[in-house]
């Protein structure tokens, strides 16, 4: 996710989030100096980055991450902080596209990125405010069929967790008339993303890893053993992953002409009175909206609301944040309307033009992996376990990922923004007329 001007007072090189200003470990790692050796060289410490290398440290290798900024500094420590199970396209959709066989490997895989998010923060005791629930909302009874029909399918990937909600039960998880219905996700949840990846850190530090913060890639050898290379210093390794994901720049054409970064924006309240928050959201499950640009939002464990939407093609912000999302929030709950907003910030996240991520290799030792395309809460952690499997020699689940096929935006860098806006507007109109 793409930074304000500003940066936390409280916790330096973050972006002026809620996220940053209550991170547990707010130490600052660091640069890299010199001259390094590793069995993997990981580029980028997001969720991506550090669950791959997690993985490995996990097996024994020895294992060096380099992070442009900090840990967390990008999508992974700034997103709405919800765990939503399965892709950015459901799997009738990727049936459709790439086949049946395909289709049920990838679903065997949909759920397994919220169970490595629970695993590791069980066996590492890492304290993220994990709840467990989400729900689904329509706002029109298209959307309430159209959520049975993806049930429907789910389930035939052995997801029972799904359970449909009738407007009488809406108010069970949130208290708005703004919903018909909606579906509940018994093993979704929500989390504080920064905390998360901080502890993931922390715990793959405790294997012997090593991260460096500050440390921006300037370059690639590419060889039997590639060099990663930053400003002052440089790691020679077996192995390189390549995590960037919306914050790797320019260097590497081949990955960034098939991805775009797009800007959301999210904002938390000051602390609210318990029985409110209560009131709003009793069940504290996390909610997200059935629209095309969708609105998504939460309890935080110090009885905030964290709200989030609206979307930027091209990674760019908004001259007002709250003035993007304080108006739907105050939709959606207008019992909010004189709470102060403390905290607004905006992330950016990158997007395929299939909405699938991209995974592969741009040579027999550099992998990469990227564009979760708004899932990457789950799906980051499963494909950064996938890529340290490949690294070990279990290549099975990342072939499958790698035979997918990716396409550059069409307009190239020019027209590529327009286009993919004029194609959000069409859907965005489909929500407001409800067809």
């Amino acid at each position: 996710m793409t930074s304000t001007n500003q940066t936390s007072a409280t916790n330096p090189g973050h972006a002026p989030s809620w996220y940053a200003h209550s991170a547990n470990d707010k130490r600052v790692r660091e640069s890299l100096k010199g001259e390094h050796t590793a069995d993997v060289c990981v580029i980028g410490a997001g969720f991506t980055g550090i669950s791959a290398a997690l993985q490995l440290a996990e097996n024994g290798f020895k294992v060096i991450v380099v992070e442009g900024e900090r840990i967390g500094f990008g999508a992974s420590g700034r997103n709405g902080g919800q765990i939503v199970n399965g892709y950015s396209r459901d799997l009738e959709v990727i049936t459709r596209r790439y086949g049946p066989d395909k289709a049920a490997k990838l679903g065997a895989m949909s759920l397994e990125g919220g169970n490595i998010i629970r695993e590791r923060t069980a066996k590492y005791g890492i304290q993220c405010d994990l709840v467990d629930g989400g729900f689904f909302a329509a706002f029109t009874d298209k959307q309430v069929r159209e959520m049975a029909h993806v049930k429907a399918n789910w389930e035939k990937h052995g997801h029972t967790g799904l359970e449909m909600v009738s407007k009488a039960e809406v108010g069970k998880y949130v208290k708005s008339d703004r919903y018909v219905g909606g579906m509940i996700d018994r093993i979704g949840g929500h989390i504080h993303p920064l905390n998360l990846v901080l502890g993931e850190a922390a715990a793959f530090e405790s294997l012997g890893g090593k991260v460096f913060e500050k440390s921006r890639v300037t370059g690639l050898e590419m060889g039997a053993n590639p060099v990663v290379r930053t400003a002052e210093g440089s790691v020679r390794a077996k192995y390189v992953l390549v995590c960037g994901n919306a914050y790797l720049g320019t260097m590497l054409p081949k990955i960034t002409d098939k991805m775009m970064p797009v800007s959301s924006q999210v904002m938390a309240t000051e602390q609210l009175d318990p029985d409110m928050i209560e009131e709003l959201l009793p069940a504290n499950y996390c909610v997200e909206d059935a629209n095309y640009v969708l609105d998504y939002y939460r309890r935080t464990a110090d009885n905030r609301l964290l709200y989030g939407g609206g979307i930027g093609y091209g990674g760019q912000d908004p001259a007002n944040l709250t003035g993007v999302i304080r108006p739907n929030m105050l939709k959606t709950f207008p019992q909010l309307a004189n709470a102060k907003i403390e905290f607004a910030w905006s992330g950016n996240f990158a997007l395929t033009l299939t909405r699938i991520p991209h995974i592969g290799k741009l040579a027999d030792n550099v992998y990469f992996s990227h564009g979760d395309s708004g899932h990457g809460v789950t799906t980051t952690h499963l494909l950064g376990k996938i890529l340290g499997e490949a690294v070990t020699g279990h290549a099975e689940r990342f072939d499958v990922w790698a035979s997918l096929p990716a396409f550059p935006f069409p307009g190239g860098k020019t027209f590529r923004v327009p286009l993919t806006v004029l194609g959000a507007w069409w859907y965005g109109l489909r929500d407001k007329l409800g067809v």
